[in-house]
């Protein structure tokens, strides 16, 4: 057994490198795609107005409505873009980025203290590499952030239990879970509780009085640095803060609704969503895991039913602690996020880190005693990426054009577009996607390699190496090209250029539940919208989705003299439309 300060050495090495990987993986890309989803944009004309007004409580954003979640995003965003005076995709997305490392390395040292060290790396490599926690690390999104406080909050709390018999007054924990309840809401706080507090009555090692002193000390204390920023908000926003505050924290959870707030709460979903999420966000090794059913020999149990559920429960309670406080969490986590209505596939991240642990256990048992199953998935992952890589560098030097190929089976104009973008972004810059070419082709010759021998489990980090590659790609070159073919920010640079556009008369309709919102074009266009309705101003300029436009002229044709000015070049990715620029002076 070592000792704390062997064990930590041990572990320096390893967590140094799984931080470099990460920042490998998303640092050198996040600077380098367009805004083309609404949340990311969203989130960041926080940021630019804070920089703007000097506003860090409730700022005004878009069309003068002010932001609905918690800052501390915001704030990160915001301080991060101080030094070089402006909000960019990079210092907006860095937040997410930095959490997405931290989480990991915090991963590793936590577990590898606890676990078997190879558990604790694959399960952190697995992470690493999932489809979910990979692109929420890559997102102008709170979800990064605050999965990344809960989940290191819920790892202190474990080691205020199993060292401190939950003896003493911690700092850290409700430092984190207040930040946690910073980033959105009071579930940084609730959902945390709730995983601890299920934890110690299964333990049953406390006094009932004893795990509900805890919980109120760190419920209560946790409270502590939201309250200020909540009562400082409301004496800003008044009524109107607080009707938004309970539709998104307490509507949601209850299945409520409130014709006062002017979005839809939205993501409805029955309870298979989560589990439905969960497999998709743990591709590609969803696929894996796939794979190892296949010649699984199932035995249709002998014993009853009420035997079997206790011979679970036993099994269960008689788990090492760190194991059976991990199931305890995911099984929390995914059980909390299955009663809202409300669903969408980031809620349940802060499960992520508990699950790896036992894929990667599973991972490592497949490899050892079912090779076959690695070295099949292993196969078929590089067999596609092959195909891919050929059929790039045959569109790189002409032999193949590929949008050639799809107009002969549709003629889909958006389906064209988009093939367009995505073989346009080979191209620039050239150095960049070759580089990242080959070191895809480095990782299929070491996964081929490692295939001829018999070392099973050097062929899984193979694969892994594989993985990662394949995600490099899609990040630096792909994902890059369509963003930017697809954004909204060379129409917003082109009508800056062209029309006299300002703080001073630019209107946008701000109501989600008759209208979409047009972010991107408001953060490229530097946060400079107003509300139409709320100003009916004389003269000015107005933008709105070309499917929208019939229905504001009928709307107001009787007050406005309305002039189309000009379109966007292509259909705007988050509105699935054109936007149009109009010109309107009053009767």
């Amino acid at each position: 057994m070592r000792t704390p300060s062997l064990q930590y050495l041990y572990l320096q090495k390893p967590i140094t490198m799984v931080v470099i990987i990460c920042a490998l993986s998303v640092l050198p890309w996040i600077g380098m795609g367009d805004f083309s989803t609404k949340g990311e944009p969203r989130e960041a004309a926080v940021a630019i107005s804070m920089l703007e007004s000097g506003n860090w409580i409730l700022p005004k954003v878009y069309a003068n409505e002010f932001a609905y979640k918690p800052p501390m995003a915001h704030w990160l965003m915001a301080a991060f873009s101080l030094p070089q005076g402006h909000v960019s995709e990079f210092t907006a997305r860095l937040p997410s980025a930095l959490a997405f490392i931290i989480l990991l390395g915090f991963t590793l040292f936590f577990f590898g203290e606890r676990i078997k060290f190879q558990e604790a790396f694959i399960a952190t490599l697995l992470l690493l590499t999932c489809f979910e926690i990979h692109r929420a690390g890559m997102t102008t999104r709170v979800d990064m952030l605050l999965t990344m406080f809960m989940v290191l909050g819920l790892y202190m709390l474990y080691r205020w239990e199993n060292r401190l018999q939950l003896k003493g007054l911690p700092i850290v924990i409700p430092f984190l879970l207040g930040c946690a309840a910073l980033t959105k809401g009071p579930i940084g706080i609730i959902l945390p509780l709730f995983v601890f507090g299920v934890y110690l009555l299964i333990l049953r090692k406390h006094r009932l009085v004893t795990i509900f002193k805890a919980l109120l000390y760190i419920g209560v204390s946790s409270c502590f640095l939201p309250l200020i920023w909540y009562v400082a908000a409301w004496k800003q926003g008044g009524d109107e803060f607080l009707t938004v505050v309970l539709a998104e924290n307490f509507g949601r959870f209850f299945h409520l609704s409130n014709p006062d707030i002017m979005y839809d709460l939205g993501h409805e979903n029955g309870v298979w969503y989560n589990f439905m999420t969960l497999c998709a966000g743990f591709i590609p090794w969803t696929i894996f895991f796939f794979f190892s059913l296949f010649g699984l020999k199932l035995r249709w149990p002998e014993k009853s039913f009420k035997q079997l559920l206790k011979d679970s429960w036993t099994s269960i309670r008689s788990m090492e602690k760190i194991k059976l406080f991990s199931l305890v969490a995911l099984v929390c986590i995914v059980f909390f996020y299955s009663i809202p209505s409300s669903k969408r596939s980031v809620y349940l991240m802060p499960a992520y880190p508990f699950i790896a642990v036992f894929l990667a256990q599973y991972t490592i048992y497949i490899t050892e005693y079912r090779t076959l199953v690695t070295r099949i998935f292993a196969g078929f992952l590089a067999a596609i990426t092959t195909a891919v890589l050929l059929v790039v560098a045959l569109t790189m030097t002409g032999v193949i054009d590929p949008v050639a190929i799809v107009g002969q089976y549709t003629g889909k104009a958006s389906t064209l577009d988009m093939v367009k973008i995505a073989v346009s972004s080979f191209d620039s810059p050239y150095w960049l996607t070759i580089s990242i070419l080959l070191v895809v082709l480095v990782a299929l010759i070491t996964v081929f390699y490692q295939m001829r021998r018999k070392i099973n489990i050097k062929m899984l980090y193979a694969t892994i190496f594989l993985v990662f590659s394949i995600n490099s790609v899609i990040d630096g070159v792909v994902m890059r090209g369509i963003r930017k073919g697809s954004s909204s920010r060379l129409f917003a640079e082109r009508i800056l250029k062209e029309y006299p556009l300002n703080k001073n008369n630019t209107y946008v309709m701000n109501n989600l539940k008759q209208y979409r919102n047009l972010y991107g074009l408001n953060f490229y266009m530097k946060n400079i919208f107003h509300n139409f309705e709320e100003n009916m101003p004389d003269s000015g300029f107005f933008l709105s989705g070309e499917k929208e436009i019939e229905k504001i002229i009928s709307n107001y044709e009787n007050k406005y003299t309305f002039d189309i000015l000009t379109y966007s070049e292509h259909s705007i990715s988050e509105v699935r439309q054109k936007i149009v620029l109009i010109g309107f002076t009053k009767k």
